[in-house]
């Protein structure tokens, strides 16, 4: 059966807790699905067991990327190999809600080509991460909702789902960090198209270390925040 919506999940050396998190993926999703989980490089700890669980489930595509390293390439390389019309981006540190996929994917069924899980709509819940992060994150989000009128309170999670067609209309020109979901919901105000949200609960991740460099990826995060203020695209 062809599927539904893609669910591309970036892996960095998750080791054989890859096999917890798509456990817990597929018990939240009834629709058909395909997921790809895009790793950097073959001796990634992830393959292994990611390659064995594939054996076992014909959904879970292992997924060698070759845009080169890091998770917006990875993310990119995901979105560009998917085959249905509906992309969802999870990340595979559990931090995510998985039972919120299809919520997400009904939502772009329904005409937005953006839809975000928010941790900063009533409902939602930001639990741990760092400090500053969760400062930045929320102080970015709330404004770009109330001045640029993005739709969504939470532009910069990553955890969103999208229509395909709109993000090749578009393009991607991410290629540091996680600011592909910054990209894709100020590039949906600038042409003026719908974009909307659900509630979520994120949970800091309990196993391994973030990858997250406030710093180092802060210009990047900075050029989208300001580029959704800008004039309508025709």
């Amino acid at each position: 059966m062809s599927p539904r919506f893609s669910v591309v999940v970036p892996v960095y050396n998750e080791g054989a807790e890859i096999e917890v998190f798509l456990d817990r993926l597929f018990d939240s999703i009834t629709l058909p699905c395909e997921v790809l989980a895009v790793y950097d490089t073959p001796d990634d700890t992830t393959v292994a067991p990611l390659v064995d669980y594939a054996s076992r489930d014909p959904r879970v595509v292992p997924t060698h990327n070759t845009y080169g390293r890091g998770a917006a390439r990875a993310m990119k390389f995901g979105i560009h190999n998917a085959k249905a019309g509906i992309i969802v981006v999870t990340m595979a540190d559990g931090s995510d809600d998985p039972q919120q996929v299809e919520p997400l994917v009904r939502l772009v069924e329904r005409g937005v080509v953006v839809a975000a899980a928010s941790r900063y709509l009533k409902g939602g819940q930001q639990v741990g991460g760092p400090v500053v992060k969760r400062i930045m994150s929320r102080a970015a989000g709330l404004s770009l909702f109330w001045f640029a009128r993005v739709g969504t309170h939470d532009a910069t999670n990553s955890f969103k789902a999208y229509d395909r067609d709109f993000v090749h209309m578009v393009g991607i020109e991410s290629d540091t960090g996680f600011e592909l979901g910054l990209e894709m919901v100020a590039k949906a105000r600038r042409h003026r198209l719908p974009v909307a949200e659900l509630p979520t609960i994120w949970l800091d991740r309990t196993v391994g270390a973030s990858n997250f460099q406030v710093w180092s990826w802060l210009p990047r995060y900075l050029r989208w925040y300001r580029f959704a203020f800008g004039p309508r695209l025709q």
